[in-house]
């Protein structure tokens, strides 16, 4: 049986005069160039997982309107998408259906809307796969697939997971391979879409099976860059140390995420810049606390950590280790001078790379409940605006309009040759300086 593990992986902004200057524009270039690259990792756990007796395949779509026949001869097909592409993954198992594969879908869009994912499926998986997909596989093999297969009410142990299928890929067409670490996140943030929506309990993977999935990487490319797929790589501090003893010693360079808090604990500092760290993204979310407030549900953790923000910048750069701050626009409690604040906050910080984003309202998350039940959603089913990109609300201290086009002129302003000339010219100084004072030191 040959089965095909297809990622829908070319998310596109809807709004025409970004998109223009995404093209241009040299800072906003090289960032997509890194989300684009980067393969499922979600799919290639569930190959793992698939015996081997089954003919595996893997394949990237990146957009399905070039495609003149569809992709591999196959008789059963997993697709995974994000919900920007949701709809594109549904004509594409809607046209394997029709030719007789069989067609199952998962991941967090699916999680979320699983009624109506199963209009376009022969099978639906809710949470996390690994729980579930042996028992589906017995299931297809004896020809009795059930169309709903749920792990919501099941705790999946990352000591149990199976080293991913990176031979699946050809390590040319990245730029940098994910392994995860852990999944969840102590915090709730409103507009959340990721591990956290799939299983709300905060997990952390054994340090050695991360040490043998890297290792698992090197035999495909031997000196990798990774990014940790994590929601919160440091949120357990105890945990993360261990795992920077251990990359130490495996020659790489690598990339996470983390909230701020990291950056107050020194040994774990030292520890990130000999273990081969290149840049973590830190989501600051506004640049300024009126937008951070209720961000976070559980205690408005966020709200409380605005003033360690430039300290943490500095820390952490001081270190050698560039710092993506990210910031989302949109936020309630922030009009259109909140475009101007992140402008006067990036030069101010000194930050290396920054992330702008659109407050999006993914399904699944409290942010979208909030704000379909106030009847601030434009539209209920436009997932290809959750492109983080678009707008699909109505902000509560601006118009859509205003919130369009000032978010087009923030990423003019940002993404320019002179502003991204800039930040990196004032990173390689603070790196020489940082250096010179640990020689004086000596």
């Amino acid at each position: 049986m040959k089965f095909g593990f297809i990622a829908m992986s070319g998310v596109r902004a809807h709004n025409k005069k970004l998109t223009a200057l995404g093209l241009t524009l040299p800072g906003f270039i090289e960032r997509n160039k890194v989300i684009a690259s980067l393969p499922s990792l979600g799919l290639l756990t569930l190959a793992a997982l698939t015996p081997g007796d089954f003919d595996i395949e893997y394949v990237e779509i990146p957009d399905i309107q070039e495609l003149a026949r569809l992709p591999g001869s196959f008789d059963v097909v997993a697709i995974s998408s994000f919900s920007a592409q949701i709809k594109e993954a549904y004509e594409l198992a809607d046209r394997y259906r029709a030719a007789g594969v069989r067609v199952v879908l998962g991941g967090l869009h699916v999680t979320a809307r699983p009624e109506e994912a199963l209009q376009h499926a022969d099978s639906v998986v809710i949470g996390e796969g690994e729980p579930v997909w042996p028992q589906l596989i017995r299931d297809l093999r004896n020809g009795r697939l059930k169309p709903i297969y749920d792990s919501k009410s099941t705790l999946f142990d990352l000591a149990e997971a199976p080293l991913p299928r990176f031979d699946l890929l050809d390590p040319k067409r990245y730029n940098r391979l994910t392994i995860q670490t852990q999944r969840g996140c102590p915090y709730n943030c409103e507009f959340c879409a990721a591990s956290i929506r799939l299983s709300p309990v905060y997990r952390v993977k054994p340090v050695e099976k991360v040490i043998a999935e890297i290792r698992k990487v090197k035999e495909i490319w031997p000196r990798p860059f990774i990014e940790f797929a994590d929601d919160n790589t440091f949120a357990d501090k105890r945990h993360a140390k261990a795992l920077l003893h251990a990359l130490a010693k495996e020659d790489i360079r690598w990339f996470t995420e983390s909230d701020v808090s990291f950056a107050k604990d020194d040994e774990l500092l030292s520890l990130m810049e000999d273990s081969g760290c290149a840049q973590v993204l830190i989501g600051f979310e506004s640049a300024t606390p009126r937008g951070l407030c209720g961000v976070e549900k559980k205690s408005d953790w966020k709200a409380r950590q605005y003033d360690s923000y430039l300290e943490a910048i500095e820390k952490v750069q001081r270190h050698g280790i560039s710092v993506n701050g990210c910031f989302v626009l949109g936020l309630d409690g922030t009009g259109p001078e909140s475009f101007q604040e992140v402008m006067d906050f990036v030069e101010k910080s000194g930050l290396h790379e920054v992330q702008v984003t659109v407050m999006t309202p993914f399904p699944g998350t409290p942010l979208f409940d909030r704000l379909k039940q106030a009847n601030r959603l434009l539209r209920d089913d436009a997932w290809e605006l959750c492109t983080l990109f678009d707008v699909n609300f109505k902000p509560d201290g601006m118009t859509v309009t205003e919130l369009e086009e000032s978010f087009c002129w923030l990423v003019e302003e940002l993404y320019g040759e002179r502003a991204t000339k800039e930040r990196r010219q004032r990173f390689m100084r603070q790196q020489r300086n940082a250096k010179l004072g640990k020689i004086l030191l000596a």
